[in-house]
């Protein structure tokens, strides 16, 4: 693998893929996305369009909806939600190259051993730090943030440096799953509130004893990762906070799924502490709630 002209295919062409993919597009890597038929028609009719606080911008890129879009790429990133990991990979293992390196970006912990599981092959963890949002088929609206942690493999100092130079900071880390143990009480910590109020994180944090529920999950979170042997930054909850500032205007991808009525992904963000922490022995009451309260939302949603 070179940094330079990679072949990237891009399964689960939503804000995270679409923001990705627009990027390494524009650094002038081949990309195809695989997505809905919506997705793909609006990106064959007027490209892929990005909007940020630079303005707005378009590149061509090729769009699918089928799993044989691999076909041919050395790069392939998974974007998709976590409760379709299985159902993408099943879908692509067909037709991957044997050279092709996958990377995991996607929220949770375990999704790149779910996915390598699938595939019988080795799946490369990588720690998500963007907001984005999806302002219409084909479409994202960049709202901060971008860099990435990636998790070690043969390739990933070339996939780093080609990142890099596309405009997407990237390190590399032995030990990315701390990473992602990080951002999942992030996620935590902001996900299910924001979800349930539709409030930005800005203005999420100055409710009424917001700032104090957080840091119960916070709490609950690191006793949890602590158990499992994960090491975790001791300012966690210091970063935690920050996030209301640095990501003021975004509404957590939970937030996204409900207002659109689909299934979200919290049953691998709070719901994961809740049964990794019952399978260790610890409680953890503030993150079953928000995971009770989320599962009851998306019920009401269906009824």
């Amino acid at each position: 693998m070179s940094e330079a002209g990679l072949t990237v295919a891009v399964v689960g062409a939503g804000a995270v893929g679409c923001y990705y993919g627009f990027l390494l597009a524009k650094a002038g890597h081949a990309v195809t996305l695989i997505g809905r038929p919506a997705l793909v028609e609006a990106v064959r009719t007027s490209g892929l369009i990005l909007d940020s606080a630079a303005g707005t911008d378009v590149v061509p890129v090729q769009a699918r909806t089928e799993g044989s879009g691999v076909a041919g790429a050395d790069l392939v990133l998974v974007c998709v939600k976590s409760g379709d990991t299985e159902a993408a990979g099943a879908m692509i293992a067909p037709h991957l190259d044997p050279a092709a390196t996958i990377l995991s970006l996607q929220n949770g912990v375990d999704n790149a051993e779910r996915l390598a599981a699938v595939l019988g092959r080795p799946v490369v963890p990588v720690a998500v730090y963007v907001a984005t949002a999806m302002a219409g088929p084909g479409r994202v609206r960049h709202n901060g943030r971008g860099d990435l942690i990636v998790g070690a493999s043969p390739t990933s100092g070339r996939i780093a440096a080609a990142f890099t130079a596309a405009g997407i900071p990237t390190t590399v880390s032995e030990r990315a799953i701390d990473a992602l143990w990080g951002k999942l009480i992030l996620n935590c910590a902001y996900n299910a509130l924001s979800a349930l109020t539709q409030l930005p994180y800005g203005r999420l944090v100055q409710g009424e004893g917001v700032v104090a529920c957080m840091t119960d999950v916070v709490q609950e979170c690191v006793a949890v990762a602590g158990a499992a042997g994960i090491s975790v930054a001791p300012d966690i909850l210091d970063q935690v906070l920050s996030l209301s500032t640095t990501m003021a205007d975004q509404r957590s991808s939970t937030a996204q799924d409900l207002a659109r009525g689909r299934p979200s992904e919290i049953d691998h963000l709070n719901g994961y502490v809740v049964r990794t922490g019952a399978a260790l022995g610890l409680a953890t009451p503030t993150n079953r709630m928000l995971h009770t309260l989320v599962k009851l939302a998306e019920a009401q949603l269906r009824d």
